[in-house]
């Protein structure tokens, strides 16, 4: 019999069950995954003000979370995050970046860094929940 355990978070030995499948299936298809999670800190002094995560894979880049502190806002250390992810991903095999936010976060300010709405999922009871699909080429 099959139990499902539930999980906030992946641990170490988990996460490299997760790679070692990703490009198993992948090769296995004649595709190259190399799929590697990433994350920039943004520290003044020792303190941590802003931090950015994603994923690489395939041909593309996925930046999952943008966070700075509300009290560091203002100070382009987001702009200065997407631009570190940018640069570390350029001339190396992939195609774009994407990403998601939803209309209460930050449309704006990732169309002002250059990525594009490719598409608009609405949400017809709260517009501040119409979910933003961004591109940006490489």
């Amino acid at each position: 019999m099959i139990n499902v355990e539930f999980r906030y978070e992946l641990d170490e030995e988990l996460g490299k069950l997760v790679n070692t499948e990703f490009n198993k299936y992948a090769e296995k298809n004649g595709v190259v995954c190399n799929y590697k999670p990433f994350v920039f800190i943004a520290k003044e002094g020792e303190e941590n003000v802003g931090l950015i995560t994603g994923n690489s894979y395939y041909e593309e880049v996925h930046i999952a979370d943008l966070i700075v502190l509300e009290e560091h806002r203002g100070k382009d250390i987001g702009t200065k995050l997407v631009r570190e992810v940018e640069e570390y991903h350029k001339n190396k095999g992939f195609k774009n970046i994407n990403l998601t936010t939803y209309g209460f976060q930050a449309l704006g300010f990732y169309q002002k860094c250059g990525y594009e709405v490719e598409f608009v999922r609405e949400n017809e009871e709260n517009p501040k929940l119409n979910k933003y699909f961004l591109v940006k080429k490489l």
